[in-house]
């Protein structure tokens, strides 16, 4: 059992999705950087998509028995009963500890996985919480202070001697790959050259539903909207003032701003 002493902001109970859904409006959901909850499921031998809690700001848990737990995602500081241990390595804890976790900046999402994983029901095959929608996690909602997570029972004999177990940690702030999409004619030559010339910056509007950015206005070759279509992960769809929308985990299953082009990490 971990008790949630300090909930933080946006901290929630993800796997790898709710995936066969989008057909009737669910959206899939999951870890925003499913990379990362791979690599800290692996640190602690529980299957590559297990839920863990994906944090976005500052927490602190208490544990009431021996566990395997990682931290990995975009950099924090974690300390163990106020001591400080890397990320990324797998690390054997106590019945009673306190386990604080700090993000060394604003944003970005970190995965605490612990082995056994999360014990809540599936919905739709999925336990990643869908907030919007009141669906999976805990209760369907963020965490709170006060709240008791279950954790499923040990597959290892000997927790403490697989602690230790270290993975190289995945590059932030590299490369992305932007292709373009089909509704590049409704956008002028000007805003197809600025949307990878210019800088953009993701501004407070951010959640797991939508980056909302702020730059170079990407005008328009012609007036209206599109008829509602299907959306996907990294769209970058442009509402009327120009500054695009970057659609993530949460993202609606269909919209009817034209979509200039979609993200997708370099291999």
């Amino acid at each position: 059992m971990l008790t949630i002493l300090e909930a933080g902001i946006l901290t929630t109970i993800q796997d790898a999705g709710r995936w066969g859904y989008q057909a009737y409006g669910v959206p899939v959901s999951g870890a925003m950087d499913v990379a990362a909850l791979c690599a800290a499921n692996q640190l602690v031998h529980n299957p590559p998509d297990e839920a863990a809690l994906e944090i976005h700001s500052s927490v602190v848990l208490q544990t009431d028995a021996p566990h395997l737990i990682a931290l990995t995602g975009a950099d924090a500081r974690l300390c163990i009963n106020g001591r400080a241990l890397p990320m990324w390595m797998s690390i054997f804890v106590r019945a009673g500890t306190t386990i604080e976790i700090t993000p060394a900046r604003a944003g970005g999402w970190r995965y605490l996985a612990i082995h056994g994983g999360i014990e809540v029901p599936r919905v739709l095959g999925s336990k990643s919480t869908f907030a919007r929608g009141r669906l999976g996690g805990l209760e369907g909602r963020a965490l709170l202070a006060g709240d008791e997570i279950r954790i499923g029972a040990p597959t290892l004999r000997d927790l403490s001697a697989a602690a230790g177990e270290r993975i190289a940690p995945c590059l932030y702030g590299e490369e992305m790959r932007i292709v373009l999409e089909l509704h590049t004619e409704w956008f002028t030559a000007e805003a197809l050259a600025a949307l990878t010339r210019e800088e953009y910056i993701i501004t407070e509007q951010a959640d797991r539903m939508g980056y909302r950015l702020h730059g170079a206005r990407l005008t328009r070759a012609r007036e209206g909207e599109l008829l509602s279509c299907g959306v996907t992960l990294g769209a970058i769809q442009v509402p009327p003032d120009g500054q695009p929308i970057v659609l993530m985990a949460d993202h609606q299953t269909t919209g009817g701003y034209p979509i200039i082009a979609t993200l997708s990490r370099c291999a």
